[in-house]
């Protein structure tokens, strides 16, 4: 047994791995625990939405190329057949131009019609006028396409349906058929041919309008083309003109219409007159001004004898003494106060020197009373004057009332008896201006049918095309190329995304939770895992190094002293990882034992060309000592204990106590135990091995193991408590993965440049 020598790297503290955890954090592996750990998993199971970058696409495309170009090859293939079998069909082309605006001869509005130049509702109803069916059955009319349905219309079958016909000898048909087939199409037929050959393309920004026909015979194009845009100048001025005959017709019979009915209703107004008496509407007009009249009389009158009133009031409130001051300058009252004031003084003058009984003094009383009987008498005329005038203006304010009274009786009765009137009337005065109006518009019809201009002409007449407008081969191609790539990253997307293998070093921390450990590359068919480990400089075996480099700091103390070797599913790589795993250990000055614990399908014996009839199964089932079961390997440097013969309960064996005292024993004389466990899925081996050991390693192939088994596996091994360090990513291809050159940035680059010893080729001129 070799002694154990010191580890380069005794003393010195290792560093702790780290391992995903949820949301991408990562964390010392120390600190995952088995339930965090199938948290982790159960949640993989069901993922969210994860960002994809432009990157994965990329590299997804990459991966997947020989699909995406198969697919872009296959569909320009199918173009480039379509296009050859494709029947050539040639286009001609006239021009027309469409005046929305027509010239009036004679400017009447709206007896023509005159669109803006900028309605676009009148030049789309053009656009559709000139697809219309009723005009391709006139030129089909025209041009008595019976005889021409051979060579007429882009209504030919499809290549592949020729194809297709010719083997399976369907469309054969010979000259009398197809003649008889010519007699059975009818109108509408022909006219379905020129409208699928036609094209109305209007040209932006102006009022011109290109017409195409497709069609195989070039002659026949041009001739239809050139029909289409006389039939529409022709269809146009046959509506115009219709338009405006059937209008004068139409005014015609309501002419006679109007007309009758205007003179019945003449006849009725007159009768109504007659029979109500009534002369003229006039009358009530006049009967209202007199109303009018009479009103402004009976209120000047009714002021008159308020004034008349007043005055009379007063002179029986002051008597006949007191007159008012108009009254006494209007009469003899004034003249004769003034005498009898004379008198008066005259009297009291010479009542001074004589007696009252005096001659001349009663002759002075005799005139003072004489003038004051005069007086009194011109008061009472005056008093009676003004009863006179009050009266007066009484009885005319009564008379004018009652005046008023009769005239708006009168009125009232000439206007109950005029309502029928005036219906008659306005009945009469509407159908004469209905009549008037029709008549007039009649007369401007007549004047301007016969001038309307047409407002379509042609620019161009169509020639007949020298060259095919389709099939365009380059641009057919550019588009079956396109649709193609198109297709085929379609398809590879779908198939990457169906594919739910692990690939890359970032499924294994995404969909697993665990730490990558290393990635080692896919060898070619001529090269050997045995030979590629032999050649030092290789990236095979620089990959490993740096899985044992990995695991030195996968814990606290290093690499744990008994390490098993498992995978998902046989096939992945795990003897060859536990193989040279345990080689390099060995050049690190250890002293390791590689134990075949795969006691269903061992291969380390064939690896290593030793005798397999004794080994593992042979302790476990005490017929034979540990020490007797190991073969040394000097090549490798390395102790290997096989599996030895095949027991019936694998299972019961790694069980039991013999297989803990079995590695007790082995860790007391080995620094390093390498276990090659059998696959998980399915067996109990690996969990009751990872149990006992101190550490798992999970062997997982690019692009064979899936996710989900990779995910049981785990919740298996963690089930049994194993210590899972990370995983190992074997048969790794970068450049069918889509990582490009090297290894993807995963800092195995150098793996395709360095060797030892020498400058690097490949390295000049990088970066």
């Amino acid at each position: 047994m070799p002694e154990l020598t010191p580890h380069p790297n005794a003393g010195r503290r290792p560093l702790p791995v780290v391992v995903p955890q949820q949301g991408g954090a990562l964390v010392p592996a120390a600190a995952v625990t088995p339930s965090s750990l199938l948290a982790e998993l159960r949640q993989a199971e069901h993922p969210g939405e994860e960002e994809t970058n432009l990157l994965d696409y990329w590299r997804m495309l990459v991966k997947r190329k020989w699909t995406v170009l198969a697919a872009a090859l296959l569909v320009t293939l199918f173009g480039l057949v379509d296009t050859l079998l494709t029947v050539p069909m040639y286009r001609a082309t006239s021009t027309i131009q469409i005046e929305g605006e027509q010239l009036n001869v004679v400017n009447m509005e709206g007896v023509t019609p005159g669109e803006s130049s900028g309605d676009n509702q009148f030049y789309e109803t053009q656009y559709q006028l000139l697809r219309s069916r009723s005009l391709a059955e006139r030129v089909a009319t025209t041009l008595q396409l019976g005889s021409d349905t051979a060579v007429v219309g882009p209504g030919q079958p499809s290549p592949w349906r020729r194809l297709f016909g010719s083997l399976f000898g369907a469309g054969k048909s010979s000259a009398p058929d197809k003649a008889s087939a010519a007699k059975a199409v009818d109108d509408r037929a022909h006219a379905s041919t020129v409208q699928d050959g036609l094209t109305v393309d209007p040209v932006r920004s102006s009022r011109l309008v290109r017409l195409h026909f497709d069609s195989p015979d070039p002659a026949f194009a041009a001739r239809v083309v050139n029909a289409v845009g006389e039939a529409y100048i022709s269809t146009n001025l046959e509506r115009r003109f219709g338009a405006s005959s059937y209008a004068k017709g139409y005014l015609e019979d309501r002419l006679a219409q109007l007309k009758l009915k205007l003179e019945e209703s003449e006849k009725q107004l007159v009768e109504f007159a007659q029979r109500e008496e009534i002369l003229s509407i006039d009358n009530e007009a006049i009967a209202n001004q007199d109303v009018v009249s009479l009103n402004g009389a009976v209120s000047e009158a009714q002021r008159a004898r308020f004034q008349a009133e007043a005055r009379w009031r007063q002179i029986e409130a002051l008597g006949t003494a007191v007159l008012p001051h108009d009254m006494l300058e209007q009469s003899m009252v004034r003249s004769l106060q003034e005498r009898r004031n004379a008198l008066r003084a005259t009297y009291q003058e010479k009542l001074r020197v004589y007696k009252p009984e005096y001659p001349e003094m009663r002759q002075l009383r005799a005139q003072l009373d004489e003038v004051d009987q005069q007086i009194a008498i011109e008061a009472g005329n005056i008093k009676k004057t003004v009863k006179a005038q009050y009266d007066a203006a009484v009885t005319l304010e009564q008379m004018l009332r009652e005046q008023l009274a009769k005239v708006k009786a009168d009125t009232l009765d000439l206007q109950k008896r005029s309502i029928d009137y005036k219906f008659l009337q306005r009945e009469v005065a509407t159908n004469r201006e209905l009549y008037d109006g029709l008549l007039q518009r009649y007369k401007e019809i007549g004047v301007a049918g016969g001038v309307t201009s047409n407002n379509i002409s042609v620019v161009d007449n169509a020639q007949v095309p020298r060259s095919p407008f389709e099939p365009n081969i380059s641009r057919n191609l550019m588009k079956a190329l396109l649709i193609g790539l198109f297709l085929g990253v379609l398809l590879a997307l779908l198939l990457e995304y169906l594919d739910d293998t692990i690939k890359t070093p970032e499924d294994i921390e995404k969909r697993l939770h665990l730490v990558h450990l290393g990635v080692v590359p896919k060898l070619g068919k001529e090269l050997s895992p045995h030979q590629a480990s032999l050649d030092l400089r290789s990236g095979f075996a620089e990959a490993y190094r740096s899985v044992r480099t990995a695991l030195q700091f996968s814990t606290e103390s290093g690499v744990p002293s008994t390490l098993v070797v498992t995978s998902t599913v046989p096939g992945e790589g795990k003897t060859t990882t536990a193989k040279t795993l345990a080689r390099n250990f060995a050049m690190l000055g250890k002293r390791v034992l590689l134990i075949d614990a795969d006691l269903r399908n061992p291969s380390l014996h064939r690896a290593f060309d030793l005798d397999n009839s004794l080994g593992l199964s042979n302790c476990l089932s005490g017929a034979a000592k540990p020490g007797q079961c190991i073969h040394r390997v000097e090549e490798a440097g390395i102790s290997v204990m096989l599996s030895g013969p095949l027991p019936p309960n694998p299972a019961e064996l790694l069980a039991g106590p013999r297989m803990i005292s079995l590695l007790t024993q082995a860790a007391e004389r080995f620094d390093q135990i390498v276990i090659d466990a059998p696959p998980v899925l399915g067996l109990a081996d690996a969990p009751i091995l990872s149990n006992l050991a101190k550490g798992t390693l999970l062997v997982v192939e690019s692009g064979r193991a899936r996710i989900g088994a990779g995910q049981a596996a785990i919740k298996r091994l963690l089930g049994a408590r194993a210590r899972l360090l990370g995983a190992v990513l074997t048969k790794f291809d970068s450049r069918s993965s889509g990582y490009g050159y090297g290894y993807g940035g995963y800092g195995y680059e150098s793996y395709q440049y360095y060797g030892y010893g020498g400058a690097p080729k490949k390295l000049a001129g990088r970066r």
